[in-house]
This record gives structure tokens, C-alpha cells and sequence, in this order.
């Protein structure tokens, strides 16, 4: 099991929208995601910048790119794109955040 973190943006004036969307997830996508890996997904907002930070425990077998080329994942991505800034393929636009302190 490993932890990862990474950093989205949301559009200006659909905080509400954001969450509405993510209290009503597709209940065939949360299955994909723990089926995947994922044991846990934590997505917080900062309300001044709009920036989204997202945390997940991961299985140590957890492959990115099986996620990325789900079609419901990409369905998902083609939902959220009116809301988040996105790529080119809807996916959102992400960084990586490196982890430089946990305590357990």
C-alpha cells in the first residue's frame, strides 16, 4: 500500500456543482476504483485558490494506466470537463504532489 496525492484546479462558481456531482458518483465507478485499488480517496477544496487536492492509498499493484483507459473513467472525465480546467482528452489537468512528512 503506498499514498498519493495530487492537485487539480475547479472552475470559478461551481463549488456546489463539484460536490453535488461527487456525493451522486456512479456507484459503477467507485466499484471500479476499489476493484483497481484505491482502499481510500479524499478530494479537498481550497475555496480562495479553487484548487482541488486529492489524496488515495493505493495497493501496491494499483496500475495508473488500467484507470486512465477505463471507458467509464473516461466517460467521468467527459462529465467533470465543464467544471475543472481539463487536457486535451478531458482527463483533468493534475500535479503530482511529493510527500515530505507522514506520521501515523
Amino acid at each position: 500500500m503506498y499514498r498519493n496525492a495530487f492537485k487539480m484546479k475547479l472552475k470559478s462558481g461551481f463549488e456546489a456543482e463539484y460536490k453535488k456531482r461527487h456525493v451522486e458518483i456512479w456507484p459503477e465507478l467507485s466499484d471500479l476504483l476499489s476493484k483497481e485499488g484505491i482502499s481510500e480517496y479524499s478530494i479537498f477544496l481550497d475555496e480562495e485558490t479553487l484548487t482541488l487536492f486529492a489524496f488515495q492509498k493505493l495497493s501496491d499493484n494499483f496500475n495508473d494506466l488500467a484507470i486512465q483507459n477505463h471507458p467509464m473513467v473516461k466517460k467521468w472525465w467527459t462529465y467533470m470537463a465543464d467544471i475543472m480546467e481539463t487536457n486535451p482528452d478531458n482527463s483533468p489537468q493534475s500535479s503530482t504532489l511529493k510527500e515530505v512528512f507522514f506520521m501515523e
